[in-house]
């Protein structure tokens, strides 16, 4: 199931002992029972062909009956190197993350790095807040065992599948490398003053006001053959810089990607056929709605949060990812 449900519906699937992955309003996720379940608040989801705002109801995902086992852990950022090696040898891990803490900068800058990294699968998102709401509150990231939310730790279901069961993840990026100059970055991090371009060193905020760049499409760099985006979160004119929503890393090179025109149908093309029929779990980031305020031009409706990131065993952006489960005992 992967639904928007009223409080006291979830609550019964929480005393039934459900094991449950949920999004929604911090009021809302506080005020639930303990039991089996993670959480992270954002008041954005995909629902249908219809994206929605609500603070009233919670997205649910119950995790099928033949889950093995479960284990949920809070890790900060001195100890999320541990995520893939705690992670059972079958299975997969959700993991949730507060948005601009250090344990999210710590993920997003050294994940490659982790002992185990992309051995066992990982996925989940960044919590966030009401966009019309900035500074009113904090994301959070909850832990249902002991009804724990956390401003800072990420909270992460590991669960064991059967022998007979493997997750796989999924990656929907409708953004490719355009045709133009090639940047490459000093240093990693969140932020930078200057880029390479065209291997000419410069000041990058000046750049991108100079060629009238798009900042609403991202950086697109080739990780390993998959192209990965790092969004643009802020141009500071007065203090010469540039902000991102994820790392960039001094060993890409990038490009600004090329404009997409229609990109729902964009979406509906690159979907593998049959997803809903096997899917556990997706997630969809914001910045694929380019008006949040109307969501115009929405992406096709995977059933699922709206997030500030997406992790798909690293840190995204502009992207949908899913997890789906295969069966190994019916033949392909």
């Amino acid at each position: 199931m992967n639904a928007l449900l009223p409080p006291d519906y979830v609550r019964g699937l929480i005393d039934q002992g459900q094991k449950l992955l949920l999004a929604g309003d911090e009021e809302l996720l506080s005020d639930l029972p303990a039991g089996c379940w993670i959480g992270g608040t954002t008041p954005y989801f995909m629902i249908k062909q219809h994206p929605q705002y609500s603070r009233e109801n919670i997205h649910v995902t119950v995790l099928p009956d033949f889950v093995q086992s479960v284990d949920i852990r809070q890790y900060d950022e001195t100890s999320i190197h541990r995520v893939y090696a705690d992670a059972p040898a079958n299975g997969i891990s959700f993991i949730i993350i507060p948005a601009k803490t250090t344990t999210h900068y710590t993920f997003a800058l050294h994940a490659p790095n982790f002992e185990s990294f992309a051995v066992r699968p990982l996925i989940g998102w960044i919590s966030g807040v009401d966009l019309k709401k900035p500074g009113f509150r904090l994301p959070k990231a909850y832990n249902g065992m002991n009804k724990a939310a956390s401003e800072n730790q990420a909270v992460v279901m590991h669960i064991t599948l059967p022998g007979d069961k493997v997750a796989d993840i999924g990656i929907i990026n409708l953004f490719s490398q355009g045709t133009g100059d090639q940047i490459v970055f000093p240093d990693d991090g969140f932020r930078t003053r200057s880029a390479y371009i065209n291997g000419r060193l410069q000041n990058y905020r000046d750049y991108l006001l100079d060629k009238k760049i798009d900042t609403w499409l991202p950086l697109v760099a080739d990780y390993h053959g998959i192209s990965i985006n790092t969004s643009i979160r802020e141009v500071n004119e007065r203090q010469e810089a540039v902000e991102f929503y994820a790392p960039v890393f001094s060993h890409l090179s990038y490009k600004h990607a090329r404009p997409v025109t229609n990109y729902s149908n964009r979406f509906e093309q690159l979907m593998p056929t049959g997803l809903e029929q096997h899917l556990l779990f997706a997630c969809n980031c914001i910045l694929n709605h380019r008006d949040h305020e109307s969501y115009s031009e929405a992406p096709p409706g995977i059933p699922g949060p709206i997030t500030f990131g997406e992790i798909a065993y690293l840190l995204l952006n502009q992207t949908m990812v899913y997890v789906r489960i295969i069966d190994l005992s019916i033949p392909a």
